[in-house]
């Protein structure tokens, strides 16, 4: 008959110590298969439990597999192989992240000042969403985003790119990145996607990893040329018109009027990533190509890391009518993938006319730094060896070094002494000379403070 020390359950119900104790024995070998067990009321009996009790242990054990019934004669054992026995080695400890370097200065990193985060703005609207609509953040998200957001992006976009633009053809989704994949299953394994080169890398990365044929095109100093569009069979062609990553260049309306052109010829669209037009600080805004576009063939997209936190993985994209049917028909089946609160803060955020007041002061501060950091670079020890290109927008500039020495020089250079750069070669897919001893400088982070210490650094990096 099993006999277990019923009193060492500890906080356990009476059923599942039972099972477990019996699964013991049967892992263990010592009930063997075949071996048939005590009757529900015997074992109940001898152990001083309910049958109850005895009878949720069995159903657990037979559900499980360790027992098997036979009608009018009861419960039995089943074929279990045993685990092979623990080796007696300690625990392998849980791998720490590789802790980020801490570079004494960088260059690189294209992001804003996340100290600049309006903290107190986005706290307090973040209390009266939990108060206010608590039961609203319990129920799902529509597939294309919160309406309360859609309407607030829409009114943005109108107020201030003037783009006549409805919250129907809005689309929420947790950044960039995701929304590449989105379109590229969007516009289908057939398109021809054409990327600026040089240009962000993770464009042609993750349409690649889609299946997409992704071609990079060569730039001219007007943007992409629709002939080399042409050459390139493409259908769809990636850009940023307002102010090209990593070269800055921006698009003039002739060429923009061309690419629209060429986008109507071939029966193609144009996606139009508006990473960092919020920052122009001269003159006014450029009109989006979203705006000048009659026949539906422009893809616009942005998103709030570069003009609230780099953390805010929130973007979207208005897609032209022509494609929205298409896009509920095929991929509606997609949950939403930002969060609901921080999708009604941002909702909040946006009508409430924070994100204009805060848009209002970074353009200032980004404005200032930009000055001086310039300022900084054009009276440093190295000015009669640098040719700084900039447009007067955006969170970088290029600087061109008259040097013999070859970019990973510089670079390994530049390490040794704890400076992180960019080169421009680095978002090159086909390599030239012409991108040679360039550098991408994001200022973003560099307050003005450590400008002196910035300028004596790369004074050694450059000697």
């Amino acid at each position: 008959m099993l006999t277990y020390p019923m009193e060492e359950r500890g906080d356990l119900p009476l059923y599942e110590y039972l099972y477990r104790r019996i699964r013991e024995d049967i892992l263990s070998g010592k009930l063997t298969a075949g071996e048939r067990l005590p009757s529900k009321r015997a074992l109940a009996e001898h152990l001083q439990l309910s049958v109850i009790t005895v009878e949720g242990a069995y159903a657990q054990l037979e559900a499980e597999g360790y027992l098997y019934t036979l009608p009018k004669r009861g419960f039995f054992v089943s074929q279990v192989d045993r685990p092979p026995a623990p080796q007696a080695t300690e625990p392998p400890a849980v791998p720490e992240e590789e802790a980020a370097r801490q570079w004494r200065l960088d260059l690189k990193s294209n992001q804003v000042d996340a100290s600049r985060f309006p903290a107190a703005a986005w706290a307090r609207l973040t209390r009266q969403v939990l108060s206010e609509d608590g039961e609203a953040l319990l129920r799902p998200v529509p597939h294309q985003g919160l309406p309360a957001l859609r309407q607030a992006i829409a009114a943005d976009l109108r107020d201030f790119k003037g783009m006549a633009v409805s919250p129907e053809q809005i689309v929420i989704g947790a950044g960039a990145e995701y929304l590449y994949l989105l379109l590229a299953q969007l516009l289908g394994p057939d398109a021809v996607f054409a990327a600026e080169d040089p240009g962000y890398p993770k464009i042609r990365q993750v349409y690649g990893k889609c299946g997409a044929a992704c071609r990079p095109v060569p730039l001219d100093g007007q943007g992409v040329p629709p002939e080399a569009l042409e050459a390139a069979g493409a259908s769809v062609v990636h850009l940023s018109p307002a102010h090209h990553y990593p070269t800055g260049l921006v698009t003039p309306i002739a060429r923009r009027q061309a690419l629209l052109r060429w986008a109507e010829e071939v029966d193609g669209f144009i996606i139009e990533d508006d990473y960092d037009s919020e920052f122009r600080f001269s003159g006014r805004p450029l009109p989006t190509l979203q705006s000048i576009d009659r026949s539906g063939r422009v893809l616009y997209m942005n998103t709030f890391s570069q003009t609230i936190s780099p953390s805010m993985r929130v973007g979207f994209v208005v897609l032209p009518p022509r494609l929205l049917e298409r896009y509920r028909r095929e991929l509606d089946f997609y949950a939403c993938t930002v969060p609901a609160l921080e999708q009604h803060v941002l909702a909040r955020f946006l009508s409430g006319g924070y994100y204009e007041q805060h848009l209002s002061r970074m353009r200032k501060e980004y404005r200032q730094r930009r000055c001086a950091v310039l300022a900084a670079f054009r009276a440093g020890p190295f000015a009669h060896r640098i040719t700084i290109s900039e447009q007067g927008a955006g969170l970088h500039f290029l600087l061109r070094l008259d040097t013999d020495r070859s970019d990973e020089a510089l670079r390994q250079r530049a390490e040794e002494l704890g400076v992180r750069l960019g080169f421009l070669s680095e978002y090159a897919a086909v390599p030239s000379e012409a991108y040679a001893h360039t550098l991408v400088i994001n200022y973003a982070g560099l307050a003005e403070g450590r400008l002196p210490q910035a300028v004596e650094l790369l004074g050694e990096v450059f000697a």
